[in-house]
């Protein structure tokens, strides 16, 4: 168990991994365009984080203490459920106010932490992963904007201490007037490189984190389903 003094707001135990664009951050700069912790060392980037000691930081910390790298790697009818897609499934969890798309012949496994896991049988790095951990802030924005947010969690969650990270975009959306952040990022092992997308959001007293992705090498083959994965995750409230 891991608990923070540095965040009063949150004390979380440590596990492993529609809309209209606001904002796009490439490099620290936002082009305007309506659309937690395991350290892990950068490539070389450009950009640089504003506010790297602010409470919001922080607090970004504390919640990554509880959100282990597992990222290596109940489908109901709702009035909440995803639009169907061909080539993928819904899923909706009514207790915890969440519905996501998922790739036709993914199959859900049990991760310890992790409160919904679904990932190819073949390839072990083609997952997705929904991650809950309570917080008492409102908004994902009240955490700092969007590059901020990315590149601490990239540094302190998203990825392990053995892996190189680079951040590739963070952008903003709006979904019925709640907030979501949305990274893309590589994290480089010794031994593969995975190419990741996460969206983050919050609502009903939760810090939302669904993640997908894929060996880099079939990024350019997969990049249109597992971005599907992330644009369809929507919360609800419950």
């Amino acid at each position: 168990m891991v608990s923070l003094s540095t965040s009063p707001s949150i004390h979380l135990t440590r596990l492993p991994n529609a809309s209209t664009q606001v904002g796009v951050y490439r490099n620290g700069q936002c082009r305007r365009n309506t659309s937690f912790g395991v350290r892990s060392e950068h490539l070389p980037s450009t950009s640089t984080s504003p506010c790297q000691d602010g409470p919001g930081r922080r607090q970004l910390i504390a919640i990554g203490a509880t959100v282990a790298p597992w990222l290596l790697l109940s489908q109901q009818s709702s009035t909440f459920a995803a639009e169907s897609k061909k080539g993928f499934l819904s899923v909706t969890d009514k207790k915890d106010g969440y519905t996501f798309l998922y790739p036709f012949g993914w199959q859900e496994v049990v991760v310890e932490g992790q409160d919904k896991v679904f990932k190819d049988v073949i390839e072990p790095l083609e997952s997705v992963s929904v991650n809950l951990i309570p917080t008492v802030k409102q908004d994902i924005r009240d955490f700092g904007p969007p590059q901020e947010v990315a590149e601490t969690l990239i540094k302190r969650v998203l990825a392990s201490s053995s892996q190189k990270t680079k951040l590739i975009e963070a952008t903003e959306h709006d979904v019925d007037g709640k907030a979501y952040y949305t990274i893309e990022f590589i994290a480089q092992a010794p031994t593969y490189t995975r190419h990741a997308l996460s969206t983050v959001c919050i609502g009903n007293g939760k810090f939302y984190t669904v993640t997908t992705g894929s060996n880099e090498r079939r990024w350019d083959k997969m990049k249109d389903r597992l971005k599907t994965v992330v644009e369809s995750f929507q919360i609800f409230n419950v």
